[in-house]
């Protein structure tokens, strides 16, 4: 079980287009239970796919990871986009440094579609972890939980503990630097699942 916890806390903690958009929704204090909840369950499930021996599956039908490509690089170009124009228009973040608020709706959809369009979540946590649990033998069940752990803990932390950071991003400035950050993330993301598709 901390076989699992280990790895899977290596897998979701690099920055990426979830994390990002988790860590903005902690430090907006909008809707953080929810976004934590779609994160954490959507990991649970492909954690348990995974485990489960569903990977091959992907691996043999690689169209499947084409489909998700394009859907996923549409809506990353289309993020990082609306983030670049947050920290390019100061007026409008002066006027309010967190930006208009974000409806349940949308902040479940947008956290939806940052996991289940991204094919980097199939290859790492369905393929590359399910594969691993998989030398595991009998225990494999046990390396998946320890990894259904990690997933929770990490964006629990990162969801309830962004608060922390809330006195720096009471500065408009902050704001600027945070969404600069996010649209070069997702921007890039978009730019890997393009190549991928290129070259693949």
């Amino acid at each position: 079980m901390l076989a699992g916890l280990g790895f899977g806390l290596s897998l979701i903690i690099a920055i990426g287009a979830q994390n990002a958009f988790v860590l903005r929704q902690g430090l907006r204090r909008e809707h953080v239970l929810a976004v934590v909840a779609v994160c954490a369950t959507s990991d649970l499930v492909l954690i348990a796919v995974g485990v489960g021996g569903l990977g091959s599956l992907i691996e043999a039908a690689p169209w499947l990871l084409d489909t998700m490509r394009i859907g996923g690089a549409g809506f990353l170009l289309t993020y990082g986009i609306l983030a670049a124009r947050r920290a390019w228009r100061p007026s409008v973040i002066e006027a309010d440094p967190a930006g208009k608020p974000t409806s349940l709706r949308t902040a479940v959809m947008t956290c939806l579609a940052l996991t289940w369009l991204n094919p980097h979540v199939y290859l790492d946590t369905v393929i590359l972890l399910g594969s691993v649990a998989g030398t595991h033998g009998g225990n494999r069940w046990w390396f998946g939980l320890g990894a259904a752990a990690g997933s929770i803990l990490w964006f629990s932390a990162l969801g309830f503990g962004a608060r922390l950071l809330r006195p720096l991003f009471a500065r408009p400035s902050a704001w600027r630097v945070l969404d600069a950050l996010i649209a070069a993330v997702m921007l890039a993301i978009a730019a890997s699942l393009i190549h991928g598709l290129v070259v693949s």
